[in-house]
């Protein structure tokens, strides 16, 4: 039976690859964002469905997951990828822009992963993948960065704590934490840096589908920097 794998931000520069990963590799994938500009190679394929969802309504994203499970029967993984940047130090951060980054990167992933962690437990299986950041790690790199940052970090702390309430089953919380990925946005933002050095993000989908296979299910607690030369 093929793996069913929930991806939030599907049609971002990194869902696009891990979808189309995914496929590749045999999965059955649920796709959410508004809209699929860039997942035309998926648009026929007879894994592949995708929704649109506000991943920062709860209620909504709520019934969807129910529809989700309703409708699979199973959802085996979740690569919650939904998120958001911004720069500004403690001086340039008041509680808006502190509200904005906060639904962007870590409400968007909790209402996911809140139906979706005890869907897993009663299944005895599950894989929830959170989208963290180096600058979350590195105090140096995210103090010019302050809410992007600070809500990064808390996606570390939501890990920890669902495997600690998952000890001894096999449901398995990680986060993998890029440094800059290879984007078009990305490097338009920064001319002439050492593109090279940069994460591809066809890299990070490559890891992201270890995660969800069987190659990765001794795994418990995992942080995956994906750094390349960056």
């Amino acid at each position: 039976m093929s793996k069913t794998v929930l991806i939030t931000g599907a049609n971002g520069n990194l869902g696009a690859a891990t979808v189309k990963k995914l496929l590749e590799e045999g999965y059955r994938v649920i796709g959410v964002d508004q809209s699929g500009t860039h997942l035309g190679f998926a648009a026929d394929h007879d894994n592949f469905e995708l929704k649109s969802v506000d991943a920062g309504d709860e209620a909504a994203v709520s019934a969807f997951v129910e529809e989700v499970i309703e409708l699979e029967g199973h959802v085996d993984g979740a690569l919650l990828l939904v998120g958001g940047f911004a720069m500004g130090d403690i001086h340039a951060t008041g509680g808006a822009e502190l509200r904005k980054m906060y639904n962007l990167n870590f409400e968007t992933a909790y209402f996911f992963a809140r139906p979706l962690f005890q869907h897993m437990l009663d299944n005895g299986y599950g894989r929830i993948v959170f989208m963290g950041a180096r600058p979350a790690i590195l105090p140096e790199q995210g103090k010019g960065a302050l809410a992007y940052s600070l809500t990064k970090n808390l996606l570390f702390e939501l890990a920890q704590l669902l495997n600690a309430s998952a000890k001894g089953k096999n449901v398995v919380a990680s986060v993998v934490a890029p440094s800059t990925i290879d984007t078009q946005v990305n490097r338009e933002s920064m001319p002439g840096a050492d593109y090279a050095s940069w994460v591809k993000p066809a890299d990070i989908a490559g890891v992201l589908e270890f995660i969800c296979s069987d190659k990765g299910d001794a795994l418990r607690e995992p942080i995956y920097k994906i750094y390349n030369n960056a």
